[in-house]
């Protein structure tokens, strides 16, 4: 199967301007996602590279795919200066080419915008070995207005202009029923809980492949 990209202006437009102006707060979630990681490590939707500038020097390679032709060279460019060897892979995930096993996998607000996060997370499971970890730091259905308001934008405008995100996705439901066994996990808010956007909620959390 050939490796599947995407080409889309103005999300890569959008996600470029975004990712360069995290918070310290972001930047924060992302550290603590990675940290004691170890050995090889897949990371998917690698975006501009944001998360590679965190990564504990104990990772000894880090495969990072990016389908956003347009974002993949940011990547590139970001590896060069990471503390660790990154390549990055032009792939989606459901396309990559065989290049496991891996000790870890991270995934972070990229399982929002595949389009079948049950598939993903199984195809996920089969590179890791035995006793590996899934990191993940995502978007997670809310309740209440703002759950309402994610159903809403997830079924109109929002997946549109945001790369195919879905915000309002039982993901932690969707890691354990892939066969992962959530060790840690937690909450967090990327922005104020005033803030009328779909997008506010996040969870952090690790989880390890069944034996």
């Amino acid at each position: 199967m050939a490796q599947q990209t995407f080409d889309n202006p103005f999300f890569a437009r959008f996600w470029t301007v975004l990712s360069a102006h995290e918070s310290a707060a972001m930047r924060d979630l992302r550290r603590a996602n990675l940290s004691e990681l170890r050995g090889r490590v897949l990371e998917v939707g690698a975006g501009t590279g944001s998360n590679f500038a965190f990564y504990p020097d104990s990772v000894t390679e880090v495969v990072a795919l990016e389908p956003e032709t347009r974002l993949a060279p940011l990547a590139r460019q970001a590896a060069a200066a990471a503390p660790v060897p990154v390549t990055v892979i032009e792939s989606t995930v459901e396309t990559m080419p065989t290049t496991g096993p891996f000790d870890a996998v991270v995934c972070s607000l990229v399982l929002c915008s595949v389009a079948e996060p049950d598939s993903v997370l199984r195809q996920l499971g089969t590179v890791l070995k035995p006793g590996g970890e899934l990191r993940y730091f995502e978007h997670i259905a809310s309740t209440g207005w703002r759950g309402g308001l994610q159903q809403l934008a997830d079924a109109t405008i929002w997946p549109r202009f945001t790369g195919n995100c879905h915000t309002h996705r039982e993901t932690e439901r969707s890691i354990a029923g892939a066969g992962f066994v959530i060790d840690t996990a937690r909450r967090a808010a990327m922005l104020p809980a005033w803030v009328p956007l779909p997008a506010q909620e996040v969870a952090l959390g690790r989880a390890k492949k069944a034996s």
